[in-house]
């Protein structure tokens, strides 16, 4: 009896491992191939829960979601001959999962001939273009060119090229360096063109300004003694007029500023004496008020003061 229970068991046991082989799920994120002793037999796309031959049929899971691939850094002449260190990557879906087994197998082996197929895109396309086509808004059609070109080699394992980006395109490093000792070359000679421009702009300034400046006040001296013409006429006809009314007090007037002038420069000399005839008309006004009478005889002495 016992032996009969455990032979029972035995088979029950055998019979569950053998359903639980023999039944597999497929998720919505997935897909599916069902493989008979290695060679394909079903595809599976949709989600569900399928039967399987046990121990004769395998399944092989493929994701359905896109997948990234990074390429290898790789350097790119371009058409203008500048080298470019560029840095790419792409995001790819398995649209045939038959196809993929048959070509790739693996998602891992899928990657490495993506990247060799991405890179190879990249040096052809690029090389027909100039470097500042690559960094201009050509870009993104440069890259809708990589991607129409990656899918054709794409479509040989069961993918589809969702997209292919440039992360980064750099120059060399000993071509970076030599970039920016011309570009500092240039900019040191832009910044003495510039300066040689600013004094010469700076000396036209000045001549400009002292030209304007001697014109300036060439006519402002000009109308200055044109004015100052017209005033002293103006005084000296009014003084005209003036002494005009009564010529003898004017006689008398100036008299007394000559004496005045004279008497006041030999006091300040400190050191002249002046000798001068009396009967001169010079000393008319010393013996009358009006200037009339004759002069003493002898000399007239005046002695500093």
């Amino acid at each position: 009896m016992n032996r009969t229970l455990a032979i029972l068991g035995a088979i029950v046991v055998a019979a569950g491992i053998v359903l639980a082989q023999s039944f597999f799920i497929v998720d919505e994120t997935e897909q599916a191939l069902v493989v008979r002793f290695g060679e394909p037999v079903r595809e599976l796309r949709e989600p569900g829960l399928y039967f399987k031959i046990p121990v004769a049929e395998n399944t092989i899971y493929y994701e359905r979601r896109a997948l990234d691939v990074d390429p290898p850094r790789q350097q790119v002449i371009l058409s203008d001959q500048k080298r470019l260190d560029v840095d790419s990557y792409a995001r790819y879906k398995i649209v045939d999962p038959l196809q993929f087994f048959r070509a790739v197998r693996t998602e891992r082996e899928a990657s490495s001939r993506l990247s060799v197929v991405i890179n190879s895109s990249l040096r052809q396309v690029l090389g027909n273009q100039t470097l500042i086509e690559v960094l201009s808004d050509k870009r993104a059609g440069i890259m809708t060119d990589i991607r129409a070109e990656v899918n054709e080699s794409a479509k040989r394992f069961g993918m589809e090229l969702i997209e292919v980006r440039i992360r980064r395109a750099d120059y060399p490093d000993a071509t970076r360096q030599n970039i920016f000792d011309r570009m500092s070359s240039e900019r040191e000679r832009e910044a003495r063109e510039f300066r040689a421009q600013g004094n010469e702009q700076a000396q036209k300034i000045r001549a400009d300004a002292d030209k304007q400046r001697t014109v300036i006040v060439a006519e402002a001296q000009k109308e200055a003694e044109t004015l100052r013409g017209e005033g002293d006429g103006r005084a000296i006809k009014i003084y005209a007029d003036a002494f005009g009314r009564d010529p003898e007090f004017f006689d008398f007037y100036r008299t007394m500023q000559a004496y005045r002038t004279v008497m006041g420069d030999q006091n300040s000399n400190g050191d002249t004496t002046m000798v001068l005839s009396p009967n001169g008309d010079f000393f008319k006004y010393f013996n009358s008020m009006s200037g009339s009478s004759p002069a003493p005889s002898g000399g007239v002495s005046i002695p500093n003061q």
